[in-house]
């Protein structure tokens, strides 16, 4: 059986916030993601949390513990030990931390260990709000994925596929100790090489066509659903590929100007599939092919079968 997501949900900073935390925002797309489903947050049995940039770059203890009880999931784990105890954890990898967690949640559900898994990814500024830092080159943004068995044969994830491409990294984030004075919890360095956005794209094209040829994808019936690492790389990657470029999405926060908003970053899976679903995706894709490409240069592809389809 495939794990299939059951629920999915977004979380932006409020304007009447302060700043944005990490937790609050992976928190309230956690327990917004389990209201829908009609849920208790006890049903969970392991929450996996993938985001990097974090408030006053903290990273210790685990966030993921954090969001945990920010999102509700047995506080007690001795008086609620039933479904499951609870149990959760950081998994770091850049924009592929999504599509590394969903292979770890197939592990988990295939053997029996637990009955759902709920993947949460957030960043945010160290500061408090990107959008008051115009060098910040990612936006603000929590998202969370809760994932299942599919009772459907075929439904849902299948392999994940993980490429990297030659060095260097092309993407680095840092503290700058010695630059940064008394101001370093509220500082973070991010450095971008100015020909990543072609690496990027030369990665993402050979793990499509790869994924594809090894699974026997049909194009023509898949969406790709994928990072965005430059306002035009969907259009560019469709170009490469040779596909109509409306079979491409890398999408942008809602209300945002494409041009001008920043990346997404862990969260754009989550978002991506939320846009293709509420942009009323044409019955004739029986197929999502979620793809992430970061520094590393590394890339992460898994195809998703849709249901009922």
């Amino acid at each position: 059986m495939g794990a299939v997501i059951a629920a999915a949900s977004l979380a932006l900073p409020r304007p009447a916030d302060a700043s944005a935390t990490t937790v609050q925002l992976a928190g309230r797309a956690a327990r917004d993601c389990l209201s829908g489903t009609g849920l208790s947050p006890d049903s969970v049995g392991v929450l996996i949390n993938v985001g990097v940039y974090r408030e006053s770059n903290t990273f210790e203890p685990a966030l993921a513990a954090m969001v945990q009880k920010e999102a509700g999931i047995n506080l007690d784990y001795l008086a609620d030990a039933v479904p499951s105890a609870g149990f959760s954890f950081d998994l770091m990898n850049g924009a592929c931390g999504v599509l590394n967690a969903v292979q770890v949640a197939q592990a988990l559900l295939d053997t029996g260990s637990t009955d759902r898994v709920l993947v949460t990814a957030a960043d945010v500024h160290p500061g408090g709000r990107a959008a008051d830092d115009p060098g910040y080159p990612y936006e603000d943004l929590g998202g969370a994925l809760l994932l299942e068995r599919s009772a459907e044969p075929g439904a849902g994830f299948g392999p994940v596929h993980l490429r990297s491409g030659p060095g260097p990294t092309g993407i680095s984030g840092y503290l700058d100790t010695a630059a940064m004075g008394a101001g370093g919890r509220q500082l973070i360095t991010v450095e971008q090489d100015a020909d990543r956005a072609g690496k990027l794209l030369d990665l993402a094209a050979a793990t499509v066509s790869e994924y594809v040829e090894e699974h026997g994808l049909d194009p023509q019936r898949t969406m790709v659903v994928c990072s965005r690492p430059t306002p035009d790389f969907a259009a560019r990657l469709a170009g490469r590929l040779g596909l109509d470029p409306a079979s491409v999405q890398a999408a942008g926060l809602p209300g945002s100007d494409p041009e001008r908003s920043g990346e997404p970053h862990t969260a754009a899976p989550v978002l991506g599939y939320l846009t293709a679903l509420e942009g009323g995706l044409p019955h004739a894709y029986e197929e999502l092919l979620f793809l992430t490409v970061g520094a590393g240069p590394s890339a992460a592809c898994a195809g998703y079968r849709l249901t009922g389809r």
